[in-house]
C-alpha cells in the first residue's frame, strides 16, 4: 500500500513513517514527492511517499494517544449513545457498499472523534474530503436526534484531517508570499468553515496582510489581501 508523510527533513519524515506504520526501515521504499526550503513566512518541509514492501501494512500497537498526546482511553464505544452512534456510522458506510471498523478516537466533554478503519479510506474521504464531511454531517445530525445537540462529532480516517490541515497551512503561506510580492489579492477555492478558519488563523499575525471570507452558504472563499505596513 502507499502512504504519504511529511517532516522538517527527509530523515524526520522517514522516522515518522516508520513509527506510524510500525515497520522497520527496510520494510518500505521511500519516494521524495516535494521539498520546500524555509523562507521568511513558511517553514521548510520534505514530503515523501511510502511504498510498503510486498504491499503489507501493519498498524502500530494502539497506545491510547493522538498527536499532541491526547489521551483517548478505550477505543470501544461506552454507553448507549456511543454504541448507537458507532452503529449508525457503520451502517451508513455499509449502505454505501463499503466496510469500515468504527472506533472511538477521542472523548471530550462536548466533542468526540470517530476513526474509520477501512480498506476503502480514499473513497470514504472523497475529493478534498467531501465524502468524509458528508458522513460527519450525518453523524452530527444523528447525535442531535439522540438528544446530544451539544456534542460535536469528528470523523477521520488515515489521519486525513491532520494532513488536510497541514496542506491548508502550506497553502496559506504560499498565498501570502504571492500576495506580498504582487500586492494583488488572491481568492482561494471554496472551503468549509473549519478550513477557512485555518487560513484565517495561519495568516492572522502577518501585519501587512488581511483575510476575509466571501460568498454565501456553507462553502465560502477566503480572499487574501495586501494592506501594507501601518
Amino acid at each position: 500500500m502507499i502512504y504519504e508523510f511529511e517532516g522538517k527533513t527527509e530523515k524526520d519524515a522517514i522516522e515518522q513513517a516508520a513509527n506510524e506504520l510500525g515497520l522497520e526501515r527496510d520494510q518500505f521504499d521511500v519516494e521524495i514527492l516535494e521539498t520546500q526550503k524555509s523562507t521568511l513566512f513558511k517553514k521548510g518541509f520534505v514530503k515523501i511517499r511510502v511504498h510498503t514492501v510486498g504491499g503489507s501494512y501493519h498498524h502500530a500497537e494502539f497506545d491510547g494517544k493522538l498527536p499532541g498526546n491526547k489521551i483517548v482511553g478505550d477505543p470501544l464505544p461506552a454507553g448507549e449513545f456511543e454504541e448507537k452512534l458507532v452503529q449508525f456510522v457503520s451502517t451508513v458506510i455499509e449502505k454505501m457498499g463499503y466496510e469500515a471498523k468504527v472506533e472511538i478516537m477521542f472523548r471530550e466533554e462536548h466533542k468526540m472523534g470517530l476513526r474509520l478503519n477501512s480498506a476503502s479510506s480514499s473513497i470514504l474521504i472523497g475529493r478534498k474530503g467531501k465524502n468524509l464531511d458528508a458522513l460527519q454531517l450525518l453523524a452530527n445530525v444523528y447525535a442531535g436526534r439522540l438528544g446530544r445537540e451539544d456534542m460535536r462529532v469528528i470523523l477521520d480516517t488515515e489521519n486525513y484531517r491532520i494532513r488536510r490541515e497541514e496542506t491548508l497551512v502550506r497553502l496559506a503561506y504560499n498565498t501570502a508570499d504571492k500576495v506580498r510580492s504582487s500586492h494583488n489579492s488572491i481568492l482561494l477555492e471554496p472551503m468549509n468553515p473549519f478550513e477557512r478558519r485555518i487560513i484565517h488563523t495561519t495568516l492572522n499575525d502577518i501585519p501587512d496582510l488581511e483575510t476575509k471570507s466571501e460568498g454565501d452558504g456553507l462553502f465560502k472563499q477566503v480572499r487574501v489581501l495586501y494592506k501594507g505596513l501601518r
